[in-house]
């Protein structure tokens, strides 16, 4: 009788039950004259004891401009060093910190402020063409008659104080220095009390996803969640203080806040941000000038940092290791990643918001194809089962799809239980993902929930035939997706960006695929492309369903 595929990790090493606020004090006295954050973009340089007293100054703040525990601050900003402090001011006193998109537009913005009934909104003046301040100027017209402390607007009726990042605060607004400045008029021993009544299970984070498919959910993560999750993320990268990591992914994702923040925080190692948003030339300067041993990013990324121009005389030698996530990497892109940018230990990771965010990861003892093909073993103090569509646990080799049980699981959907009981039942986390378990435990992921079509009866998973169609010399980008058959009940259908100078037809592509692939897993449409349709409010992908209909009568 074969195995089921079924998991756990190792408990060897403990949880920590600390709060993020007691745990960054242990740090602080431990390392207090360690680097903490170096920001490039910014010229600071802070030690742990320098960062500490940003936070203090910070959450004393809050508390003096009247936010208490349970109450929600958003953030509509690209990385800086405000970021990162307010992310700790907010775990010191119980203030659940909202991420918002950095990219979310006014109405986006409003929806989402209003799902967690948010209390005040700290956002940045202007990054590039979003000039957050404005945007607010024109979301909240009654801000020139109202006291700069208390904002009440029908738009978002919760909503009380708008701290702008930079100097001089518009009228209804305050800086960041005037919340700072209230700070130091606040009794020390309020912000002592307040921090000692933060539990490490109370939420201290709420974070946008679309898992569900349909809306972006404010997913709630408690302290617990994220503070183990950085611990042992730190740990399968072997960070210890004398580690500086280059973090150019967005820190309003779990990338760069749990991955990338708490790992860095739950070792003492220290957090180097390059520019507020990726710039492959800001990294490799950034990596060179502060000698950083670890590097994150999504393979598009690494890819843009191995063919700049730059790369060839920038010093890369201090980096060791990283974490490369958010979409399939393929090998020759490793490959490249381990030599050229000199990250022989770089790792893959797997996870979601809804898990705070890793639940599988390679190790650095896994050869290459392992660190492709896999997201690797599971994490540890989390079990992980495969179950088909009547929720029974297929056997190791099948695929199904992937739950997560353990310390990670959020606590829930903020307010909405019935989103909650779609994805978390008996406190297994359904994920929507598609994964199989070969025998030692190594974790495959072939696809989504939402990206399979069944043709005449036999699944595709559309990741699979991605990977492998990816490999044919003509084709820059692909989007695969199903088109009505009357026969088959769906075709599938690829769309290529072809690279220039390059031609491909039906014939040659499903030639190419011959013997290769399952033969119902080829193709039937090829509709070839110099560059993707693009509009303002809907994706590639469904513009070039709407053109597939078009070109092929369906």
């Amino acid at each position: 009788m074969s195995r089921k595929s079924y998991v756990r990790g190792s408990t060897e090493v403990a949880l920590t039950h600390d709060t993020i606020g007691d745990y960054f004090d242990r740090v602080v006295k431990t390392h207090a004259h360690h680097d903490a954050l170096i920001s490039c973009a910014e010229s600071i340089h802070w030690t742990w004891q320098q960062l500490h007293q940003q936070v203090q100054l910070t959450a004393a703040g809050l508390l003096a401009i009247g936010l208490q525990s349970g109450d929600r601050l958003a953030i509509w900003a690209n990385t800086s060093s405000h970021w990162l402090v307010t992310q700790l001011a907010c775990a010191k006193i119980g203030v659940i910190l909202v991420n918002i998109n950095p990219a979310a537009r006014p109405a986006e913005l409003t929806e989402q402020l209003n799902a967690v009934q948010a209390s005040a909104l700290l956002f940045q003046t202007q990054f590039k063409s979003s000039h957050y301040t404005q945007m607010l100027q024109a979301l909240f017209p009654e801000l020139q008659h109202q006291n700069v402390t208390q904002l009440h607007s029908q738009t978002i009726p919760s909503l009380r104080h708008l701290i702008q990042i930079e100097d001089p605060a518009p009228t209804g607004m305050i800086s960041f220095t005037q919340l700072q400045a209230a700070g130091t008029q606040l009794d020390p021993q309020h912000l002592h009390q307040a921090q000692q009544k933060v539990h490490a299970h109370d939420p201290c984070n709420i974070q946008f996803s679309s898992a569900l498919g349909t809306f972006a959910a404010p997913v709630t993560l408690s302290h617990h969640n994220l503070l183990n999750n950085g611990f042992f993320i730190g740990q399968q990268l072997h960070y210890t203080p004398n580690d500086r990591v280059c973090i150019p992914v967005p820190l309003f994702h779990c990338f760069g806040m749990v991955m990338g923040n708490m790992a860095c925080l739950a070792h003492g190692s220290t957090i180097v941000y390059a520019e507020q948003s990726f710039d492959p030339a800001s990294v490799l300067h950034a990596i060179a000038s502060q000698h950083c041993t670890s590097l994150y990013g999504v393979p598009a990324m690494f890819v843009s940092l191995l063919d700049h121009p730059d790369r060839a005389h920038t010093d890369v030698s201090s980096l060791r290791t990283g974490i490369m996530a958010g979409a399939p990497c393929p090998i020759d892109v490793m490959q490249r990643v381990t030599t050229e940018l000199h990250m022989p230990e770089v790792l893959i990771g797997y996870g979601m918001t809804e898990s705070s965010p890793i639940s599988f990861m390679t190790a650095t003892s896994d050869p290459l194809d392992l660190r492709v093909s896999t997201v690797g073993q599971v994490q540890p103090h989390t079990q992980a089962q495969i179950v088909d569509e009547h929720n029974q646990v297929v056997p190791i080799g099948t695929v199904g799809q992937l739950c997560i049980r353990g310390y990670q699981v959020m606590q829930g959907y903020w307010q909405r239980d019935d989103l909650t009981q779609q994805v978390i039942k008996d406190d297994w986390l359904y994920t929507g993902d598609l994964a199989r378990f070969d025998e030692d435990g190594y974790c495959q992921i072939v696809g989504n929930i939402k990206d399979m079509i069944i043709r005449g009866g036999e699944n595709i998973y559309l990741a699979e035939v991605h990977s492998f169609l990816r490999q044919h010399p003509a084709i820059d980008d692909l989007i695969l997706f199903g088109v009505p058959d009357p026969r088959m009940g769906q075709e599938l259908c690829v769309a290529v960006r072809l690279h220039s100078s390059h031609s491909l037809d039906t014939d040659s592509l499903r030639q190419f695929c011959q013997g290769q692939i399952a033969h119902y897993k080829i193709p039937r449409y090829v509709l070839c492309y110099t560059e993707f349709p693009t509009a303002e409010h809907q994706s590639t992908k469904d513009l070039l369903i709407a053109d597939a209909t078009i070109k092929l009568g369906l």
